[in-house]
């Protein structure tokens, strides 16, 4: 197993892949969460190329190898910003690939801030063949909202007037997956999330999966809840996600 360091349109990232893989290989783009980092999902790509799909793990905006070294709490202050980069860089990547001839079908799958920036993906851009969200949000105004709410609980200043608030919540809206249910009957998608998720809580995700399946919409869906699990996954979780994404991608 390979896992080279590279650069792709000033993205610093890791190509992971197994050397008698083919250009036609399918692909994984894997999006690592809020203050994290690329190489600290490796056990992801390590799954996924076993499995025989080649992994590009991206640094998000201001993570990693971009990082300006900013405090959590300010880093908390830009957390959309750094989503809706990634959300673009996502398709940047996809260009790149294209570029260099890999022509393997693309998936993409994260955690936390990398599971809500797959829904956003998921919303933009219709190339992506499968999705794997773990702990991540389908509607971006409520998971907002939730922040919002919780760092004025906690007497954080939010330097932000109610104009502001609401101009956000008006882009932000655009990426609301909730909004074309017809998505998830076009591509596989699976969900992970634990029922004690304090960080992106549990109902980021399942209502809407109820949804989706009171309207018969979930062929295309898979569902994994963990009823003791927080805002970490499992070996078990990470197991059956990577081996579900690659059985769709094959």
């Amino acid at each position: 197993m390979i896992v080279h360091k590279e650069q792709w349109a000033g993205i610093p990232l890791l190509h992971v892949y197994k050397e008698e893989m083919k250009q036609d290989a399918p692909i994984v783009i894997f999006l690592h969460g809020f203050m994290s980092a690329k190489e600290h999902n490796l056990h992801y790509a390590y799954n996924l190329v076993e499995k025989g799909v080649r992994v590009i793990l991206p640094d998000a905006y201001m993570h990693g190898e971009r990082s300006q070294n900013l405090l959590e709490s300010e880093m908390k202050l830009i957390f959309w910003q750094i989503v809706l980069k990634y959300v673009e860089e996502v398709d940047v990547l996809y260009k790149a690939l294209k570029e260099q001839g890999f022509n393997g079908d693309i998936g993409v799958m994260g955690t936390s801030m990398g599971g809500i920036t797959t829904t956003g993906c998921l919303k933009k851009y219709d190339w992506i063949k499968v999705a794997g969200v773990l702990m991540g949000a389908v509607s971006y105004t409520e998971m907002a909202q939730f922040q919002l709410k919780e760092m004025e609980e906690q007497g954080t200043q939010i330097p932000m007037t109610e104009q502001q608030r609401q101009a956000i919540m008006e882009t932000l809206e655009h990426y609301n997956v909730t909004s074309n249910a017809a998505i998830f009957e076009r591509v596989p998608v699976i969900f992970w999330h634990g029922q004690k998720d304090p960080v992106v809580p549990f109902q980021m995700t399942y209502p809407f999966y109820e949804l989706l399946v009171q309207q018969g919409k979930d062929k295309h869906v898979h569902y994994i809840e963990d009823e003791k699990a927080g805002h970490a996954v499992s070996r078990d979780g990470v197991l059956a996600v990577t081996a579900w994404v690659a059985q769709h991608l094959a």
